[in-house]
């Protein structure tokens, strides 16, 4: 059974810092391209960033500078650097595990900015 389970979200202010993690179970980690979206209310699922088995990372424009991803194939895990948080960047953050046809998706954690 997969399971990708998120955590370390949570109410900052404006200017604050978060790191979401994802820790992924039922799957060969390392195989699999990694990433995290988005939803805000009332709004569609938006890619945040991702990362690929060999590393190279992709952003949303919003995020440039701001957010780094990285993973730690020895746990199994993703992570999402948040930094410089603006009350645009609350939403539901999910984590995706893709391995084309694959792709799995977390529950979500939530992130509040406070203006």
């Amino acid at each position: 059974q997969v399971q990708l389970v998120e955590s370390g979200g949570g109410l900052v202010q404006t200017g604050g810092s978060l790191r979401l993690s994802c820790a992924a179970s039922g799957i060969t980690f390392w195989r699999y391209d990694m990433g995290f979206y988005r939803q805000a209310a009332g709004k569609s699922r938006e890619l945040v960033a991702t990362i690929t088995t060999a590393g190279d990372t992709n952003y949303a424009d919003s995020v440039k500078g701001r957010f780094t991803i990285s993973r730690d194939n020895a746990k199994n895990t993703v992570y999402l650097e948040m930094n410089s948080l603006k009350p645009d960047d609350t939403a539901v953050y999910y984590c995706n595990a893709r391995k084309t046809p694959l792709a799995y998706w977390g529950q979500g954690t939530q992130v509040t900015v406070s203006s």
